[in-house]
């Protein structure tokens, strides 16, 4: 008789009364990106590897599902764009992984002289579309130099990611340019934005890259917009923004394979609720379907926030960071038309769609939410992922004309949904989709598809919704606010070290941390192997 097949997800044997224990040299608790990543490294290395996942399935934020009943569309549900991921990891780790790069960077509608008109960036249209934006060349120019300016610092930049952390005057040495230092490391962004450009619209549009998922204003003394403006504009050494193909699932798809295929163990449904240690071993206590046992190894890396690390620890956590953000998922049987004639939709939606988010829109988005009130013009930015990349779509409905549309909201900080979070988020989105109706010849909810029980196709989330489903502290979705990519003097060399020798920190919390970028995973992992 042949022996039967063991389990995907094995819960070990323990004795009547007394936990069991295995035996790892790396124990990773949590199956996000970063986890994976950590995991395939360490098993490729010839270690013993455990990864502990509480939900059903891995990949965290950066997954896809199929939201809506019994539609075949399957939508990057929270993270949804690829910038910051280096090439080395998927080489590296041989990922059958691909991106496609987006036709259009950005369109941003407005209103000039009651005339509907726009700003295209991207393609061969973007000098012609500054003009008559702003009737002349200065704005165009000025945005070609600073981006240029920014591109310099992310050649620069982006391959000490995967690097032990550089001080800050190598760093500063490294880049080699005075202007581009003190404009994103030591004043205000916002200094920056009003000094390079005139135009209220053009100011916006450069603004929004310090504020995706932060909540600060433009002068905000901390430096928070300008450490978030940075990660924003170096990935990849170009600061592109690219499309998942088959969606962020497909990512953690492909790590998940390369882990397993290096000899990781990946268990899901299995929570890691304490880890002791005394520097040298460690071990994690597992809550089960079956029970609860406990696993031994030589150290620990956690794929969660830095509020979980500590509670898992059984120390006093930091303060949660605010996340700041609305996350709205939709499909359409078509796109809308637009009132800016100028332009095809097919190519507005293929970028980032800015929605009121012209410079003094902003500004006013964040006295509002300081000031505890939800914007009255929520700024938002859109994109099609399903223009790019039409895989995400069953056969039917992509041969019909269906598309999907992704929102993320600003400044929206996690205070706002306190008292009633079902109510707040409804008035959000609300408003929100009048601000885009403001710009479309029809609204937005006579494109809306129905799902298999007549319901519009679309869903929003909070930051509450984040935190009380992925265990985002705050809902913030970079686990706690940015640090610039150098050492401060709080961590070892690699930013993913703790107070304990063998437990590491390779979340989205570490130095160098947030977005889908794996980056904290290698790190984690090469400071496990020294």
């Amino acid at each position: 008789m042949p022996a039967p097949e063991p389990s995907a997800s094995p819960t070990p044997t323990r004795r009547p009364g007394a936990p069991s224990r295995d035996r790892y040299d790396a124990v990773i608790v949590g199956g996000g990106h970063n986890g994976l990543v950590a995991a395939a490294y360490l098993a490729r290395a010839g270690q013993s590897v455990l990864v502990l996942e509480r939900l059903d399935t891995t990949g965290g934020a950066a997954v896809s599902t199929r939201p809506f009943a019994g539609v075949d569309a399957r939508l990057s549900r929270y993270s949804y764009l690829v910038s910051l991921l280096p090439q080395k990891i998927v080489r590296d780790l041989g990922l059958d992984f691909a991106v496609r790069k987006r036709t259009v960077s950005s369109y941003t509608p407005a209103l000039r002289d009651g005339r509907p008109t726009g700003l295209l960036v991207g393609g061969d249209r973007t000098r012609e579309s500054f003009a008559a934006l702003t009737g002349g060349e200065r704005e165009y120019e000025a945005w070609q130099r600073f981006y240029a300016m920014t591109r310099r610092v992310a050649e620069r930049v982006f391959p000490t990611l995967t690097e032990p952390l550089p001080a800050r005057d190598a760093l500063r040495a490294r880049i080699d340019d005075t202007e581009a230092w003190r404009t994103l490391f030591e004043e205000p962004i916002g200094v920056a934005v009003e000094r390079n450009f005139t135009d209220d619209l053009v100011r916006g549009v450069v603004l929004t890259d310090a504020l995706i998922g932060t909540f600060a204003d433009a002068h905000d003394a901390s430096l928070l917009q300008n450490r978030c403006f940075l990660y924003h504009v170096i990935g990849g050494g170009t600061g592109d923004w690219d499309v998942p193909v088959g969606g962020m699932g497909a990512l953690t798809d492909a790590l998940a394979r390369a882990a397993r295929t290096a000899g990781a163990e990946i268990r899901v449904r299995h929570e890691a609720t304490r880890i002791e240690t005394d520097g040298t071993h460690a071990e994690v206590t597992v809550r089960t379907p079956d029970g609860e046992h406990v696993v031994a190894a030589r150290r620990v890396l956690v794929n969660a926030s830095p509020q979980a690390l500590a509670a898992l620890l059984g120390e006093t956590p930091p303060p949660p960071s605010e996340g700041a953000q609305l996350k709205v998922n939709m499909l359409l049987t078509r796109l809308p038309r637009l009132r800016d004639r100028t332009v095809d939709p097919r190519q507005a939606f293929a970028g980032t769609f800015h929605i009121a988010e012209g410079y003094g829109q902003l500004a006013d988005a964040y006295r509002d939410a300081a000031a505890g009130r939800l914007p009255a013009a929520p700024p938002s930015e859109i994109y099609c992922h399903s223009l790019t990349d039409p895989s995400i779509l069953g056969p039917g409905l992509a041969a019909r004309g269906y598309q999907t549309l992704t929102l993320f909201g600003l400044h929206t900080p996690a205070r706002l949904f306190a008292a009633d979070n079902d109510a707040a988020r409804t008035a959000l989105l609300k408003a929100t989709l009048a601000e885009l109706d403001a710009h479309l010849e029809e609204p937005i909810n006579d494109c809306l598809a129905l799902d298999e029980n007549g319901e519009p196709c679309i869903e929003a989330r909070t930051p509450l919704d984040l935190e009380r489903g992925l265990r985002l502290p705050g809902g913030h979705i970079f686990h706690r606010d940015l640090s610039f990519p150098y050492e401060s003097g709080t961590t070892g060399p690699w930013g993913v070290e703790t107070a304990h020798a063998n437990v590491l920190l390779c979340g989205a919390g570490a130095v160098r941390g947030g977005g889908v970028s794996g980056v904290p995973g290698h790190n984690a992992a090469m400071a496990a192997l020294g």
